[in-house]
């Protein structure tokens, strides 16, 4: 097993022109290998372009969007480019609204996948001798197996404990010496509240060094903030089933930013409306195009995550692209008497109060004919000083209002109060509907 800081090192430490030589190379390979689709040799038609076309990198921009309504209109298996007998394992959204997104795989592509995942448990310190739990559902979401084979591949010792049943986690944290730990941040919190309940302190009781954090967006004040509570660095990870699932991208020790592995990947930042590219350090719709994929290569996938471009090169040696936290998803922007808001623009500020719990929701309302937002908090720790909680709620309307120009109605509420999700945490309930 490797001995540096690199998992692959041929692959993570090449030149910004070696990348480029290596996708274009990909890219006609993939492109080539798409037309074996009939949704892309008609997507092509459509274009007026070829395979012959793609000539250079700039040349990307010359291909057809794929979005996930092609996904649900050619379910299920429409989108692949070969034959079913080579596929090994199907994964798939809820398909809550119509169709599900179905994502086939071969062996390759999970030989592949395992490498990602394992090249960023890697690069940030995990080893062979390290014990890994996944608190992530298995199954259909690809956060479990995805972070298992790659687990595996690096060779820890794995955990399958999946999503759930807070108090085995903890106990299997501590009975068998856990020193990685992949969860969803929401959940995280969940698991240190319980800890605390139970008199469990993880910096003294348990082994603990690396958290891996993904799947739902979060703000930086979130992530420092259970850094705090669990003493140990948090990392982010990135990733969506129809690129493969986690490991599409991940924070290195200097937390700068997501490295982008674009070996396996082209990413694109575009505006959502118009659909051009918009300079670095702007922010707009995260494009990717999978460079790697046998079963379903998908071509210039609008991802709806909303970012921007950091930069190229970073101090850890590493020259992929560097993509900011995500800023959420364009389909979940509320729109509020004209005012574009996104609920991480709201946790960022809750998370700056040390009074308030990691719990919210946040539930729009219409009454006579004018839309509200009401924001419910849990409190960090129960208080009588009813002075001191209006002088709290006070504080928070100003700063919210501050950072979304309006003023929400505020209820702080004991800990415990509001719903607890095991798997991705529900932060909006949008009740307009039921008036419109």
């Amino acid at each position: 097993m490797q001995q540096s800081n690199y998992f692959n090192p041929e692959f993570e430490t090449m030149s910004r022109e070696q990348i480029e030589a290596l996708q274009l190379e990909r890219l006609q390979k993939t492109v080539r290998h798409c037309m074996k689709n009939e949704f892309y040799q008609k997507k092509f038609k459509e274009a007026g372009i070829t395979p012959d076309d793609i000539k250079s990198l700039k040349d990307v921009r010359k291909l057809p969007f794929t979005t996930k309504q092609d996904l649900r209109d050619t379910y299920p298996f429409g989108m692949s480019c070969v034959p079913l007998r080579d596929c090994v394992r199907l994964h798939s959204s809820s398909g809550t609204t119509g169709n599900p997104t179905v994502i086939l795989h071969t062996q390759k592509d999970l030989d592949e996948w395992a490498n990602q995942v394992a090249r960023n448990l890697w690069m940030v310190g995990c080893r062979p001798e390290d014990v890994f739990q996944n608190t992530s559902g298995y199954g259909m979401f690809t956060g479990g197996l995805g972070f298992q084979y790659g687990a595996e591949r690096l060779g820890m010792l794995t955990i399958p404990a999946a999503a759930g049943n807070t108090l085995r986690q903890i106990k299997f944290i501590k009975d068998f010496g856990t020193t990685v730990i992949h969860a969803i941040p929401s959940y995280v919190t969940r698991l240190y509240e319980v800890m605390q309940q139970t008199g469990v302190n993880p910096r003294k009781d348990t082994k603990l060094k690396v958290l891996a954090i993904g799947a739902e967006p979060h703000s930086e004040e979130q992530r420092q903030r259970i850094e705090q509570m669990m003493g140990v660095k948090a990392y982010n990870s990135f990733g969506m089933s129809e690129m493969c699932g986690p490991g599409v991208g991940f924070e290195c020790p200097e937390q700068n930013g997501l490295h982008f592995w674009e070996d396996y990947y082209i990413v694109e930042i575009v505006d959502p409306e118009t659909l051009e590219p918009v300079p670095d350090g702007e922010i707009g719709e995260l494009v990717l195009t999978s460079l790697c994929r046998e079963a379903m290569p998908l071509l210039r996938y609008r991802t709806r995550d909303l970012t921007r471009v950091l930069g190229r090169t970073c101090p850890c040696g590493r020259n992929h692209v560097r993509i900011d936290r995500m800023k959420g998803r364009s389909d979940d922007m509320m729109v509020l008497r004209g005012v574009n808001i996104f609920p991480i623009q709201i946790e960022k500020i809750l998370m700056q109060f040390p009074e308030l719990g990691n719990n919210y929701l946040i539930t729009l309302v219409t009454r006579e004919d004018n839309d509200f937002m009401n924001l419910d908090v849990e409190l960090a720790q129960p208080t009588d000083d009813y002075a001191a909680l209006q002088a709290l709620e006070r504080e928070i309307k100003r700063r919210l209002k501050d950072e979304i120009l309006l003023t929400p109605n505020i209820r702080l509420v004991p800990q415990g109060t509001l719903p607890v999700s095991e798997g991705k945490a529900v932060r909006v309930v949008d009740k307009r509907k039921v008036y419109q």
